[in-house]
């Protein structure tokens, strides 16, 4: 773990930057799923006092990406074979809403900005995996969603899934780590945005479903394998 005071922003109260950097540790895998959130460790990294940590660290709790464990340790938070499956189904439906908007009312500049991100993801597929690639291809996948939900003009729908990102975020990141091919977005995102392009609402709906039904799978077998090594080990 190598937080330190720079990933501060001076620019937020001192209790909103070390939430913002510690939820940022988090979402970039720099903190991993199950890592113990120790109050000394963590002011002493952030060159801060106990009292903005312990603040930061209940906001994550609220945010459910942190959680104490049965010994009452406070964790980066995990996800269980039943919370990735309705994570997934709250995210299907979601999505299902963004892409018709979009299809609706997405502009010229965002079909422009949705094909860079596609084509962004192909390349970096192409190109050679690595541990550092797979979280820029998460990213990517994080940019692409979110922007498929505000071409849609919902601006609840965005909030709704804004609170889904984050922690869909954290359970790819706990899948990751043992498989990197978990995360396919090269051909599924294509279909999803040429469905889009041609503004065919029915054709979007079948391929965002099948891509997240898809990917709801494949995290469900990880999360599940990796639980059995837990009890083998």
């Amino acid at each position: 773990m190598t937080l330190s005071p720079r990933s501060l922003q001076r620019s937020l109260s001192l209790q909103e930057q070390t939430y913002q950097a510690l939820r940022s540790a988090i979402l970039s895998g720099e903190l991993i799923p199950g890592a113990r959130l120790v109050e000394t460790q963590l002011a002493k990294q952030l060159e801060v006092s106990r009292t903005p940590i312990r603040e930061a660290l209940r906001q994550l709790q609220q945010a459910d990406l942190a959680m104490p464990d049965s010994n009452g340790t406070l964790r980066v938070a995990t996800f269980s074979q039943s919370d990735a499956m309705q994570l997934y189904d709250c995210r299907i439906a979601l999505e299902q809403l963004s892409v018709v908007g979009a299809c609706q009312n997405a502009t010229q500049q965002q079909f422009e900005e949705l094909d860079v991100l596609v084509m962004q993801a192909e390349k970096m597929v192409e190109g050679k995996r690595s541990h550092f690639t797979n979280y820029q291809l998460l990213d990517l996948d994080y940019q692409f969603h979110r922007l498929l939900a505000k071409s849609s003009g919902n601006l609840w729908l965005m909030s709704l899934l804004d609170q889904v990102f984050d922690k869909m975020a954290l359970l790819r990141i706990q899948t990751m780590q043992n498989n990197p091919q978990v995360l396919e977005i090269r051909i599924e995102h294509r279909q999803i945005f040429e469905a889009i392009v041609e503004r065919d609402a029915e054709a979007a709906v079948d391929a965002i479903e099948q891509h997240l039904a898809a990917s709801q799978t494949r995290v469900i077998r990880e999360v599940q394998s990796l639980q059995e090594n837990v009890v083998e080990g």
